[in-house]
């Protein structure tokens, strides 16, 4: 299960085993320089993130003008007895305050982008073309700069206002591009600021790190070479490290998009299309959905359908409470224009949906990838988001709609609830790096992304409990927010000793991202 050949990585590392240094500067001098503050407005906007349900208060935060800046700041924390804690943000789209830093230093990421963009676009056709990004860069920002070259990355995620380094923690997956292998392995190199950092999309990595019998260098990292860096940080919840740039494969970018929603009313036929789905190498992005209203299909596709087609979904889900949707993209331009219909009709002709309710749009690539707007620039009050994502093995999902999507989900009667369930195959992953799934060759994806007035959350945790409760024999959270480190143990299951030890190698303080709550649980 290795990473393809062509998917490498570059990771800058700070790594916080060190040993004193006198020429470190203080934090006094980073308060000179207005580098750290401890103002109102930047308190307050790092003890929140877009989960807006935990708020925890850091004694500064850090807007790095470069690199150094963040180095220094971990030099300065392992010098001190006990170290302060360090949480590196990016957008804050973490939900539960992952990326947060109670009594200790949060990093703006951000503000590495304030004096110049940090995206460049280089490579050649006989080797490949390539973007060297910064790790605090937006994905939407990577895609219009790519694009001006008539280049684009080999796979996405859902969201593009997530920047680079969030997703490579979080393994952020979407729908699934069959051509790219996984969503969460594409670049060419990291670089991570290491007190440990880790990318399982990379095949080498360059890693900035500082331990005990060195003042600190640049570490080439791979598969191969220093891999136990290379594998923790991927899917590594921030506890190795803090990604600064990557290098990002590119390809030649498609222009337009042939996108179709097919409605399901029976599951075992549902699932069983989706999993012919991923088998094959047609489509170029396949992904899943739960309808449990009728202004389901509106909300965030209004393209898909139209007021009457919605009334015969409003009847259709009064017999059968819940329907399922397969979303199905192929790419194309002038040269396969031509023929980009008569090679869906052949696709569809593989499918046994509902006949009676297609929906189809043809658009841009662009308009395609930025399909759900930026969620992190709200116009109105701050909402919470009381998400919960799992991995449902394949041997479990018969039972898991009968006992959780036929019977609780409808009970939520929530039409702006986005539901996803799509399968992913395991063989598209490297064992060894740190995020865990289920065991089996295929695996579900649930992500019930809710939102609720600020003060409104419980309800939702409470209907989200009851999911839980459910969720033994193999069910895994993917992001999960467990307040013991025996939840911790039990969650990362055998990989914990490897965990473990990764940590106890670069991060031996435990200075890095205390917000995850797993060696700081009790």
């Amino acid at each position: 299960m290795g990473i393809p050949s062509r998917i490498s990585l570059l990771l800058l590392i700070i790594i916080s085993c060190l040993t004193p240094i006198s020429a470190n500067p203080s934090a006094q001098s980073f308060y000179e320089e207005k580098v750290l503050r401890n103002d109102s407005v930047s308190i307050r906007k790092a003890s929140n993130d877009y989960g807006n349900i935990v708020h925890e208060i850091p004694s500064a935060v850090l807007f790095p003008s470069s690199i150094k800046d963040i180095s220094n700041l971990v030099r300065s924390s392992n010098e001190r007895s006990p170290p302060f804690t360090v949480a590196a943000r990016g957008r804050g789209h973490s939900v539960r305050g992952q990326a947060m830093s109670r009594g200790g230093v949060v990093v703006d990421m951000t503000a590495l982008n304030k004096s110049r963009s940090r995206i460049r676009v280089s490579g050649k056709e006989s080797s490949g073309f390539y973007a060297d990004v910064g790790g605090e860069q937006l994905w939407i920002d990577v895609l219009r700069a790519t694009m001006k070259r008539g280049l684009a990355p080999v796979a996405w995620t859902n969201y593009l206002y997530l920047s680079v380094a969030e997703r490579c923690l979080m393994l952020g997956l979407a729908g699934r591009r069959f051509s790219a292998a996984l969503r969460s392995i594409m670049f060419l190199n990291l670089t991570l600021l290491r007190s440990s950092l880790r990318n399982e999309m990379m095949e080498k990595m360059r890693v900035y790190a500082l331990n005990t019998d060195r003042k600190g260098e640049f570490i080439t990292c791979s598969r191969d070479k220093n891999s136990e860096l290379f594998l923790g940080v991927l899917g590594g919840l921030g506890q190795f490290g803090i990604i600064t740039r990557a290098r990002i494969i590119l390809e030649k970018a498609p222009t337009r998009v042939k996108w179709v929603r097919l409605i399901y009313s029976n599951f075992s036929i549902f699932t069983r299309d989706q999993e012919h789905l991923i088998s094959s190498n047609s489509p170029n992005f396949v992904s899943g959905f739960l309808i449990i209203d009728e202004n389901t299909t509106n909300q965030r596709r209004s393209s898909f359908s139209s007021p009457s087609r919605q009334s015969d979904i409003a009847a259709l889900l009064k017999k059968q409470r819940i329907l399922y949707s397969i979303e199905l993209v192929k790419y194309y331009d002038n040269r396969t224009a031509s023929t980009i219909n008569k090679d869906f009709e052949t696709l569809l002709k593989e499918l046994n949906f509902n006949p009676e309710f297609i929906f189809s749009a043809d658009t841009s690539l662009f308009d395609f990838l930025d399909r759900t707007g930026d969620l992190d620039s709200p116009t109105g009050p701050l909402e919470s988001h009381p998400w919960l994502n799992l991995f449902i093995p394949k041997s479990r999902i018969s039972d898991f709609n009968a006992g959780v999507l036929a019977t609780l989900l409808p009970k939520l009667n929530d039409p702006s609830a986005v539901l996803l369930f799509y399968p992913l195959n395991r063989n598209k992953w490297d064992d060894r790096m740190s995020a865990v799934i289920p065991e089996e060759d295929v695996f579900y994806t649930l992500g019930l992304l809710l939102s609720s007035p600020p003060n409104a959350y419980q309800i939702y945790d409470e209907f989200n409990s009851q999911i839980l409760g459910f969720c033994k024999r193999g069910i895994k959270v993917k992001l999960p927010n467990y307040k013991s480190q025996a939840e911790w143990i039990e969650h990362f299951g055998p990989k914990w000793s490897t965990f473990r030890q990764r940590k106890a190698t670069f991060d031996p303080n435990f200075i890095l991202s205390p917000g995850q709550g797993i060696f700081n649980a009790a």
